[in-house]
């Protein structure tokens, strides 16, 4: 069994954590976050320590560290605002424990090396949660690309809207210095696992922009990925929306859907294992969707220019 410490328990990814660490039979024994709406834990760890100041919270760690004994923290997980990340994860290795962070692991690739640096004066390593690579669908269409003819190239649709309210943006996530703007909060999974499957990226083009919606042109050693990206429920395809529904994501390759809508339950949870069992995905794994949607971010929007997902017709 090992001792976990959790950062960020109040937030909404949180629980999917809390779910992992128990279901694979370790145990959380103290966690932060500065607001105290974390009555979950209840339902998990109810005998963890809990502290709303991280100066308390690192006094703490760094104790239980001197203690040692068992007592000390083996993996901190980190589920606080993209922004924090950086921080957070030093001090998890600082304090002798493994850091498990949320997606986006950094905003910028620049952060990578001193974080690789840090791991190797601590001896101690950094994963990232990418849970779409273990996703069964995922990991057969994979298998699927890397049988093809190394010179097929497939044609990609990808589009995800996910209503949010007007809370979003006056949350850190509608802060772009914070969350690092749509493409990063929402998509950075999206572009990881286009990565992992089609390869490396050869082009990166922004049609449009705003604080709401993206949508651009991505090319990879074996794909071309025209991809759209929202919080805008006004953006969701009219049939989706007279049902009620507020989020639609949609992959197409060479016109057929692919389909994988199912099977997320225990995503997080296989991420845990693998990591517990000296595998994971680390640093290392992280820099081509990083380098992606920082592209994107600082990227000047060309229009409707070239190839462009259908759905900017309606915005321009």
């Amino acid at each position: 069994m090992k001792n976990f410490a959790l950062i960020g328990l109040a937030g909404y990814i949180a629980p999917r954590h809390l779910k992992a660490i128990k279901d694979t039979g370790n145990k959380l024994i103290v966690a932060l976050d500065k607001n105290d709406s974390v009555g979950i834990i209840d339902s998990y760890f109810p005998e963890a320590d809990f502290f709303t100041e991280p100066e308390r919270f690192d006094r703490h760690v760094f104790k239980l560290l001197q203690e040692g004994n068992g007592k000390q923290v083996d993996y901190i997980s980190i589920c606080s605002p993209n922004y924090m990340h950086d921080a957070h994860i030093r001090l998890a290795l600082r304090n002798d424990a493994h850091a498990i962070c949320e997606k986006p692991l950094v905003l910028n690739t620049r952060n990578i090396a001193p974080l690789e640096a840090l791991e190797h004066q601590t001896g101690k390593k950094v994963f990232n949660i990418l849970q779409l690579r273990l996703h069964p669908a995922i990991k057969a269409l994979k298998e699927k690309i890397s049988a093809a003819p190394k010179d097929k190239k497939y044609d990609i649709d990808l589009t995800y809207i996910t209503g949010r309210g007007s809370w979003y943006h006056i949350s850190w996530k509608g802060d772009e210095s914070k969350s690092g703007g749509i493409a990063t909060n929402i998509g950075v999974h999206f572009f990881d696992m286009l990565t992992h499957i089609f390869g490396k990226k050869q082009q990166n083009i922004v049609h449009y922009a705003d604080k709401s919606t993206v949508g651009g042109y991505l090319e990879l050693e074996h794909a071309r990925v025209r991809w759209f990206l929202s919080i805008d429920a006004n953006n969701i395809p009219t049939d989706i929306a007279a049902e009620g529904k507020r989020t639609y994501r949609s992959i197409t390759i060479d016109g057929e859907t692919f389909e994988f809508s199912n099977g997320f339950t225990d995503l997080h949870t296989e991420c845990y294992k693998e990591i517990l069992n000296g595998n994971g995905f680390g640093l290392s794994e992280v820099v081509p969707c990083i380098d992606i949607v920082q592209e994107i971010r600082n990227a000047s929007p060309i229009g409707l220019s070239g190839d462009f997902h259908p759905f900017l017709k309606n915005l321009i």
